[in-house]
């Protein structure tokens, strides 16, 4: 599932949210309807998998370095995605992460919640990601 072969043609949705919670290390537990039919993944092969089955090359790691380090401190963090679907093709999402929190305020899992991101959105973060990936060395 890890070897999906990316290919250059975009995955258009519309409509309602997708909708993912993981646990703390990003292991998928739950995901909506509309995830699983926009990922292209069915829940039997979304839930107990890594969410990095999503993560499309073109994604820098230090934006989620800085994703992890903003849920892991009990913030919240948005931005915009470029994933990739189990068929090769890649979709953009704009996200908003949530921590969830136990009875103990102690961090216990993660919620995401997306929806297709704005063409503007797209255009601003891809220019930044094509930056930050060139600058990686």
């Amino acid at each position: 599932m890890n070897n999906i072969t990316p290919i250059d043609e975009e995955y258009s949705y519309e409509g309602s949210v997708i909708i993912n919670q993981t646990d703390l290390k990003g292991i998928i537990t739950f995901a909506n309807r509309k995830f699983c039919e926009v990922s292209g993944y069915g829940i039997d092969e979304l839930v107990n998998s890594d969410n990095n089955i999503l993560v499309h090359p073109d994604m820098p790691k230090a934006v989620f370095t800085k994703m992890w380090e903003n849920l892991n401190g009990g913030q919240t963090w948005n931005g915009v995605i470029k994933n990739l679907r189990k068929d090769g093709k890649y979709y953009w999402v704009a996200l908003e992460i949530l921590p969830i929190k136990d009875d103990n305020n102690d961090i216990s899992g993660y919620i995401s919640v997306g929806k297709s991101a704005s063409e503007k959105s797209i255009k601003e973060n891809e220019e930044l990601y094509n930056k930050m990936l060139n600058t990686q060395g």
